[in-house]
């Protein structure tokens, strides 16, 4: 499978207001500053297929952690 998708927070400050995934982080974090005025998007993990990060999306979008 292809990882052409990228799963990421929407943080204001320290706040996680919005988790979601994309295949362009900078178009998404323009179009979420709309709604979140001074809001950054901090990337989850690496690239990853379409199919897995839909699954990560579904179960709340937690972190992901390498151990």
């Amino acid at each position: 499978m292809e990882r052409d998708t990228y799963k990421y927070h929407l943080k204001q400050g320290r706040k996680v207001v919005h988790k979601g995934i994309t295949d362009d982080l900078d178009r998404r974090e323009i179009e979420h500053q709309r709604n979140y005025p001074g809001a950054r998007i901090q990337q989850v993990g690496r690239r990853t297929s379409r199919t897995a990060a839909l699954k990560w999306e579904r179960e709340g979008g937690k972190r992901s952690y390498r151990k």
